[in-house]
């Protein structure tokens, strides 16, 4: 998946132009448009993730589609994968907090009352930790589910010119859905390690 991300990538940058083509144009809007979207959760600061952002979203995207192609195995699919990516993400929320706030950044796990800091330390390190779960999770169970389902209308239909076109178009949406959603989590995650403790 990243030989094919990187190789592309060096395909498309290759032809750009001062006035885009249709190509152009459709590259310029996802990349830009997901730009704009991290942009409006975490405000100017947050481009300097972006390029973490951009990353997970197209390697989840492309992973998640190779599973529709007969002989393929999505990665994202395998708990390692998706559990890698949910680790990686948990560490540089923490980095970024820590980067922001300094040794400060303790406050986002003690709570605004004072007597119940240790109760709240213990209930926010669950909750961040938490986070890995939720993320790896969700994406592995969604994908393995949709290629569990796929595998058994291919072995019920085979492959025949009507393959089950709406179960592919409903996997080609969850696919979308799927690395949009890993992506928006983590820039929520990285947003609140951004804010002032209250």
């Amino acid at each position: 998946i990243m030989l094919i991300l990187v190789l592309g990538g060096l395909m498309l940058v290759r032809g750009l132009k001062f006035v885009p083509d249709k190509g152009q144009n459709l590259l310029e809007l996802l990349v830009g448009g997901l730009e704009d979207f991290m942009v409006g959760i975490t405000g100017p600061e947050g481009r300097t993730f972006y390029p973490f952002i951009a990353t997970l979203f197209f390697y989840i995207l492309f992973s998640n589609l190779l599973g529709l192609l007969p002989g393929f195995f999505s990665p994202t699919a395998n708990l390692n994968t998706t559990l890698s990516m949910a680790i990686c993400t948990f560490i540089l929320t923490h980095i970024i907090g820590i980067k922001y706030h300094g040794i400060k950044y303790v406050k986002h796990f003690l709570g605004p009352v004072w007597p119940l800091a240790p109760l709240m330390l213990v209930i926010e390190l669950i909750g961040h930790f938490a986070r890995i779960m939720s993320l790896s999770i969700r994406l592995f169970g969604n994908i393995f589910g949709k290629e569990k389902v796929l595998g058994i209308l291919f072995g019920l239909v085979g492959f025949t010119v009507l393959l089950p076109l709406p179960i592919v178009v409903l996997g080609i949406l969850v696919s979308f859905i799927q690395a949009l959603v890993f992506a928006l989590l983590s820039i929520v995650y990285f947003a609140g390690a951004m804010e002032e403790a209250h």
